[in-house]
């Protein structure tokens, strides 16, 4: 079964992802509002009607600035952490409150939804990836470094949001105070251009026909700067920008190859492997 994706938002000023199949869809964040989700979403043709769920990653107001009143007005469940749900003051409803666990599928109709965890300075981040029984969609935004997660997901998915926050040099040179700088540029940060890259040129599937370069900085990045760095070694793979300012088109992910079964590792691979990319 193939997917239904789009970026509602992407951005510091509000983050909203759809994907669906032809009877239900999630939303990964509700960072804009719910009058602007549903707007957006009708312009692609979407009824929210067919939103299942909203899944949130964490607590920052960028993701969920209309989570609460999403979940108010059309009845949604919200997934969240109950450390995410205590420091985001989030004003839901006891019985749209579900739980979620780190590497637990979760079924919304015929869709899977399955969390894990990252680096990010949050209570207790998580990303997401969303499947059909065929087709792999995930989200890899607001992450310090590509951790062995990251990698993992990232290795089964047809299409991908990657997040490319920052040009370093643009940062470095910019008018951000330096405890911000360094803030975005650590561990628990936000990627770089140059660490998507990287992660898109060390471990794409060669199935992945689609990629949204995301949550782009509005002071330290530009649209050209990051298409110009992946469209000359994209090969088949689709390079969109996901804009901080309004909607990307929708776009049908199909099955062009099965992502292979692979192996977890064991903790200590998992600690070496994530301690080597700081050298």
């Amino acid at each position: 079964m193939s997917l239904f994706v789009a970026s509602l938002n992407s951005g510091s000023n509000g983050n909203c992802y759809y994907i669906g199949n032809e009877d239900e869809a999630v939303l990964i964040d509700g960072g804009i509002s719910c009058r602007e989700t549903v707007k957006r979403m009708k312009r692609l043709g979407l009824s929210i009607k067919k939103v299942k769920a909203v899944f949130v990653t964490h607590e920052h107001s960028d993701h969920i600035h209309g989570v609460s009143s999403l979940s108010k007005k059309y009845q949604l469940p919200v997934y969240i952490t109950p450390r995410t749900l205590d420091s985001g003051n989030l004003l839901l409803k006891e019985d749209k409150i579900i739980s979620f666990r780190a590497n637990d599928p979760y079924r919304i109709g015929a869709l899977t939804v399955t969390a894990f965890s990252k680096f990010h300075d949050a209570s207790d981040p998580h990303s997401f990836t969303v499947s059909s029984s065929t087709v792999n969609v995930g989200i890899f935004t607001d992450i310090g470094l590509p951790c062995e997660n990251v990698i993992r997901h990232f290795k089964q998915c047809h299409a991908a949001f990657l997040e490319t926050n920052y040009d370093e040099e643009m940062l470095e040179n910019g008018g951000y105070p330096q405890a911000l700088k360094n803030r975005i540029r650590g561990d628990y940060g936000h990627l770089s251009n140059k660490q998507a890259l990287q992660l898109f040129l060390s471990h794409r599937p060669s199935f992945m026909s689609h990629l949204f370069l995301s949550h782009l900085s509005r002071n330290n990045n530009t649209p050209k700067i990051v298409k110009d760095l992946f469209s000359p070694i994209a090969g088949q793979t689709q390079i969109i920008i996901a804009s901080r300012n309004k909607e990307t088109k929708l776009y049908h992910i199909r099955n062009v190859g099965r992502p292979a079964a692979r192996p977890i590792k064991s903790d200590a691979q998992v600690l070496q492997q994530q301690l080597s990319l700081f050298h």
